[in-house]
């Protein structure tokens, strides 16, 4: 614990630059924003919080691989790099597109009062899967790891950044989700259910084009 203090101690301006970094990332518009604020307006708070758990969970899969090195093999490796954008931008095109195919509720042969809910597993794989499948956020912090962060630093302080990287992904968004989740926020959207699915449903295939034309890499 000691040793942990004296770390923070030592590395305090990097760790206050990289949390700064991270957050302006988060607050960013982008995939992760768009399926949050999706979830969180559509379905159950659960769902939205779920989501939100998610994407961390994602962001920890993209730290953990860069701590082991593996992240500049996959951005300079053509055919890994090109294969993650694909797979990532086909998912956000996936998702998008079922959101366009929204209708109204009196347009559905059966029609329901509320559209069906996400499990809470389902939730947390759309926003894993949102969130490691775009190697936009690989390359975000890999640039961080890389560019910011000392090359020579401990590696229990590299493990300190993941957890700041972890936690305030988790705390973000999931003050977005109980944000958006509220009743009277909820309730002002309640008849316009259809075209949220719309709106984010083309924001989302707009960031997966966007996706799939990025050529930058490290």
């Amino acid at each position: 614990m000691q040793f942990m203090f004296d770390l923070i101690l030592t590395y305090w301006p990097e760790i206050l630059t990289v949390t700064g970094i991270q957050i302006a990332g988060l607050i960013s518009p982008g995939p992760d924003f768009a399926i949050v604020v999706r979830n969180s307006l559509l379905f159950s708070r659960r769902a939205a919080l779920a989501t939100a758990l998610g994407i961390a969970l994602g962001i920890l899969v993209h730290v953990s691989y860069i701590l082991l090195g593996l992240g500049t093999v996959i951005a300079q490796t053509l055919w890994l790099f090109m294969g993650l954008k694909i797979v990532g931008a086909g998912y956000l095109l996936y998702i998008g597109y079922k959101g366009l195919r929204s209708k109204k509720s009196e347009e559905i042969e059966t029609v329901e009062k509320a559209p069906k809910n996400l499990t809470i597993f389902q939730a947390l794989r759309l926003g894993f899967l949102t969130n490691a499948l775009n190697p936009k956020a690989m390359l975000f912090l890999l640039s961080l790891f890389t560019v910011v962060i000392p090359s020579d630093a401990p590696s229990l302080l590299l493990s300190f950044y993941g957890v700041i990287i972890f936690g305030t992904t988790v705390l973000w968004f999931s003050l977005v989700a109980l944000f958006l989740s509220t009743p009277r926020i909820k309730k002002v959207f309640t008849q316009s259910k259809h075209w949220i699915e719309r709106v984010t449903g083309g924001a989302l295939m707009a960031l997966g084009v966007k996706l799939a034309l990025l050529t930058t890499r490290p």
